[in-house]
């Protein structure tokens, strides 16, 4: 009789390990899935600030320093950079392009711009869809943050190397709009 129940418990035991297992793998996808979208976006992000420096840069000549800022930032090779370097480099970037969009407020020629203002609605879009792939991307990284620090499923997370992601957190300035009017 004990030995049919150490059979059984031994059975609930890698029934568990092979259903957290794959919720791992099922949570890990779930993860990169939501991370590959909001990538498609930023990258989206990344191509515009070329066009909207050179746009700028035409009308405003002395704004050499924002310019440069926002230069260096798009100069590093995006498709290079890991998520967690990915994540980083556009914390840095959205304050960039609040300045760069700021700039037209300036110069109204440059507000009055067709191109500018075509570029300056693109940005607008994008970011907004920035905002919701990374609502859930936080979600998804949510769930599996549980899933990788919870008893009894962070034994299993330990063992076979799963680590918490890092939610795509917006730092203070970022938290307000960026604000394109025209």
């Amino acid at each position: 009789m004990i030995k049919y129940i150490i059979i059984a418990i031994v059975i609930l035991l890698l029934v568990y390990i092979f259903v957290t297992i794959n919720s791992f793998v099922k949570l890990k996808n779930q993860v990169k899935e939501a991370f590959a979208t909001m990538d498609v976006y930023l990258k989206k992000r990344w191509d515009l600030i070329p066009n909207i420096v050179e746009t700028v840069k035409g009308y405003a000549k002395h704004e050499k320093d924002t310019l440069e800022d926002i230069a260096k930032l798009r100069n590093q090779i995006y498709d290079n950079l890991d998520n967690s370097e990915k994540i980083d480099t556009n914390k840095q970037v959205a304050p960039q392009i609040s300045k760069l969009i700021a700039l037209a407020e300036a110069y109204p020629e440059l507000k009055a711009d067709k191109n500018f203002r075509d570029l300056s609605n693109q940005l607008s879009q994008v970011e907004d869809e920035i905002a919701h792939s990374r609502k859930y991307y936080n979600a998804t990284v949510r769930v599996y943050n549980n899933k990788v620090q919870m008893i009894p499923s962070n034994i299993i997370a330990h063992l076979l190397g799963y680590k918490a992601e890092k939610m795509f957190e917006a730092k203070e300035e970022e938290k307000e709009n960026i604000k394109v009017e025209l």
